[in-house]
């Protein structure tokens, strides 16, 4: 009976040891290489400022570099195409905004099919929009900012972020919702829109506050409302929109983690838990909400059903306004 039960024992630790020893194998070598983490919009912007915090962190934990690459245009359209097409061996991650549920509605043809090509790693943070005018804008607030383009039909332009992207929704809302005379000029990111502002080669723009911050801060830029539906904490003396008098107007954003279809549970789950393990620390939670970012870090699931909803949401106010790329 004793011989029959070390026997017993051993068998099984065998059996034990060809089942999880793939699995523990990979877990001690992945990443194998670099990985290179697609930011399909361009450097400075709000996923490009999270990004290079988020590839920090991830190189410093899984002992291998995690690089941002930035590869701007068409709404996000050709990064995340690319993306799209990658091994889907962990070796490519995409972040990016919820334009990424914007684009199959807006354009008429996406590089890429949101349910099919991606399997969804974590939204990581919510980002923080903001209306700002340059400083030689005379508006203080959101109500004089109105009156003053209702006032001036067709003198004033809005920088976008781009055709497709939250920043140019929320001013396609602006303009609709209040029947303004204004156009809309898309830039390739959120930070060269928020660069023509301080250029005043546009004096208004809904940006994300991460590369709107440092020029309120210097004075070059006057921020009149946050997008969100509480102030923020890296601006408090700033109303929300609602409390400056416009609660229909829209812009919220967020930043996800994405990855190519077929990429193996094992590398979306360890991807979720780091990612999740760094934004809610506190000195990280703090630096976050500095430049505009609430962290979420949900699980997969609740990312795909978070895609599901905004590609609904979005996908009828385009359609119901009319809205398409030009």
């Amino acid at each position: 009976m004793t011989f029959s039960r070390r026997r017993f024992l051993h068998l099984a630790a065998g059996a034990a040891t060809v089942a999880v020893g793939p699995r523990m194998a990979w877990a001690q070598t992945y990443p194998t290489r670099p990985v290179r983490v697609i930011v399909p919009f361009a450097a400075g912007g709000p996923t490009d400022v999270f990004a290079r915090l988020a590839t920090q962190k991830l190189s410093e934990k899984l002992g291998k570099q995690f690089y941002v690459e930035n590869i701007p245009g068409a709404g996000g359209n050709i990064g995340t195409g690319q993306a799209a097409k990658a091994a889907p061996d962990g070796h490519t991650v995409l972040m990016t905004v919820n334009s990424f549920v914007i684009g199959p509605s807006f354009f008429d043809k996406v590089p890429y099919d949101p349910y099919k090509d991606f399997e969804p790693v974590t939204l990581a943070v919510d980002s923080t929009n903001v209306l700002v005018v340059n400083s030689s804008v005379p508006a203080t607030t959101v109500r004089e900012l109105i009156a003053l383009i209702r006032a001036n039909p067709g003198k004033y332009n809005f920088a976008s972020a781009g055709g497709g992207t939250p920043s140019y929704l929320a001013g396609e809302s602006l303009r609709l919702s209040l029947g303004l005379d204004i156009v809309q000029v898309p830039y390739g990111g959120g930070s060269p829109a928020i660069a023509a502002v301080v250029a005043s080669h546009a004096p208004v723009s809904i940006a994300a506050l991460a590369p709107a911050a440092p020029h309120i801060q210097a004075g070059s830029l006057r921020a009149l409302a946050v997008m969100s539906k509480t102030r923020s904490l890296g601006l408090p003396a700033v109303p929300t929109i609602a409390e400056a008098g416009y609660p229909e107007m829209k812009g919220d954003a967020w930043v996800g983690v994405l990855v190519p279809a077929g990429t193996p549970k094992q590398i979306v789950t360890l991807l979720n838990r780091e990612i999740a393990s760094f934004v809610t620390l506190t000195d990280m939670r703090d630096r976050l909400a500095a430049l505009g970012f609430e962290p979420v870090a949900n699980t997969p699931e609740e990312f795909a059903d978070r895609i599901k909803d905004d590609f609904e949401t979005w996908g009828k106010l385009i359609r119901a306004a009319a809205l398409k790329a030009g």
